[in-house]
């Protein structure tokens, strides 16, 4: 995996920046002693050390990942379980059943693969809804006032139910199955660096630069039992949006922009993924993703806040392809993945205070949203709902 990345000049490149961009803020900050401290609660003195009471509004929603910076030696861990459900497919933006998949949709490997999949001229198994799991580890540093280090460590579990079309073609059914999958995915390593730090009383405004990396760590090779169309039931490598990791290292390029004045904050955040390998050990890579957000939240008591938050995120589809991922299945076709997406969101954000004794500082919030607007390179299953909820704690900041 290494050697793979050392001989990429893409990637090589996407380091370098990375670290270059980190020493180079890092040596400026530490050359500044002006410079304004990062986002985070009130000051003040306690022993002759700084120490700072939180605010429950100094993070943004809970879905929002890399969005604030902290003062030098804080450690902030988190955890967060994410859940999306997807039902129904979509052509674009238009609903489409099984039953007009399987009659009218070709198969790409008709005539290009061994029975049974090469003699389907249309498609014979139809996904109709799939729920995934991740769970989130992450770890955030304050190197200096100007530079905080990220870590995440996702664990991500999926399953997929399935419909089986009898035969090559026709719309009679065979019956039903489903798929699953699960390991540790992709780990990723941020450098949050402040370009813009703006204080007052009783508000501020900061913009930061993300520089991250993502290691190919998550495997591309899950396999499970499928039906096929003549009742078989072989054991065969899943499609690519059942695999767990991308197989490429992935430049996390990102800018963030938060500001508060008194109890309204608001913000927004680009994050983009760029794949830096033409393709994994497989044969293709996924497409590069964009995503930006926008929110606003409003802190009605020091320990609770609530957020309104829009999501805008598009993917490009796969290049290349994977030899051993050959089914009649919309979900083993590279071009028939990703798409775009708006969702909705809202958010809840708590904090305990002083007088909650050992458990002051820790953190818990909420966040549920659903699509207000999907237009997918399908057929392929149409997001439903997501939900987020997340504990975060900087140590010793209580």
């Amino acid at each position: 995996m290494l050697k793979r990345f050392i001989k990429k000049p893409r990637a090589l490149a996407a380091a370098a920046v990375l670290g270059l961009g980190a020493i180079g803020f890092a040596g400026q900050a530490l050359a500044d002693p002006n410079h304004s401290a990062p986002q985070g609660g009130a000051w003040t003195i306690e022993n002759g050390e700084f120490k700072v009471a939180p605010r429950v509004d100094d993070h943004a929603p809970i879905g929002v990942m890399g969005e604030h910076r902290h003062k030098p030696g804080d450690l902030m861990l988190s955890y967060r379980f994410m859940r999306m459900w997807m039902e129904d497919n979509l052509i674009g933006k238009d609903e489409v059943d099984p039953a007009g998949i399987a009659a009218n949709v070709p198969n790409i490997f008709f005539g290009n693969a061994p029975f049974p999949t090469g003699v389907a001229p249309n498609l014979r198994i139809v996904p109709i809804n799939m729920m995934m799991d991740m769970h989130m580890f992450g770890a955030m540093y304050g190197l200096t006032d100007r530079v905080t280090l990220m870590g995440m460590l996702p664990y991500v579990e999926k399953s997929m139910e399935h419909l089986t079309f009898l035969g090559p073609r026709g719309t009679n059914l065979r019956g039903a199955f489903t798929t699953k999958s699960k390991g540790i995915g992709d780990i990723s390593g941020t450098a949050s660096i402040g370009l813009i730090d703006r204080e007052a009383p009783d508000a501020e405004m900061h913009v930061d630069l993300l520089l991250g990396l993502s290691a190919p760590t998550g495997s591309t090779s899950k396999s499970d039992e499928v039906l096929t169309p003549i009742g078989t039931r072989p054991t065969t490598r899943l499609p690519y949006p059942m695999q767990i990791g991308s197989g490429t290292w992935d430049f996390l390029p990102g800018v963030t922009y938060t500001q508060r004045e008194g109890d309204i904050s608001w913000g927004g955040q680009w994050r983009g993924t760029v794949r830096l390998e033409n393709s994994n050990d497989d044969g293709y890579s996924l497409g590069d993703k964009h995503m930006g957000t926008a929110w606003a939240a409003y802190r009605w008591a020091p320990w609770i806040s609530s957020s309104l938050r829009v999501m805008a995120q598009t993917m490009e589809k796969i290049d290349g392809f994977d030899p051993l991922i050959v089914a009649p299945v919309q979900t083993a076709n590279p071009n028939f993945q990703g798409g775009e997406r708006v969702d909705l969101l809202l958010g809840v954000n708590l904090i305990a205070r002083e007088d909650a004794g050992h458990l002051c500082g820790h953190r818990l919030a909420l966040e549920a949203g659903m699509p207000v607007y999907q237009n997918l390179n399908g057929p392929q299953l149409s997001t439903d709902w997501t939900f987020t909820v997340g504990w975060q704690k900087t140590l010793g900041d209580c």
